[in-house]
């Protein structure tokens, strides 16, 4: 069950992505969580870095149509939970990216949290 709970924060994430809900990301994120993301060369390390970065993604490029998260290993060490997976990012025209991530949570009050996310395009 708690495997089940983390990996359905994961997902949520990608999934408020796809509706563009800003909001509803970032109340699965932890207010210090840290990531390093694919589009940026930096650790970001507040809110403020990470809405500098999802302001500057162009919206001119090729149209993403989805995103799906598969082939996840998640492991539980009391409080704390490491997820690793493939993201597929689908586009309106031409070949999908392949995102190799790990997300790391923390169990805190009662909820499961990211406070970590590292993506590599490969």
């Amino acid at each position: 069950m708690t495997r089940q709970a983390v990996w359905a924060v994961v997902t949520g994430m990608y999934d408020a992505y796809t509706r563009g809900d800003r909001a509803g990301i970032d109340r699965l994120l932890h207010p210090e969580a840290t990531i390093f993301d694919s589009a940026a060369p930096d650790l970001i390390t507040s809110r403020a870095q990470l809405d500098k970065v999802r302001d500057a993604r162009p919206t001119d490029g090729p149209a993403e149509t989805g995103l799906h998260a598969y082939d996840e290993v998640v492991d539980v060490w009391g409080d704390t939970a490491l997820a690793r997976y493939r993201l597929r990012v689908d586009y309106a025209a031409g070949e999908p990216e392949i995102v190799r991530t790990t997300t790391v949570l923390r169990h805190l009050d009662g909820e499961w949290l990211i406070v970590h996310v590292h993506e590599n395009s490969l």
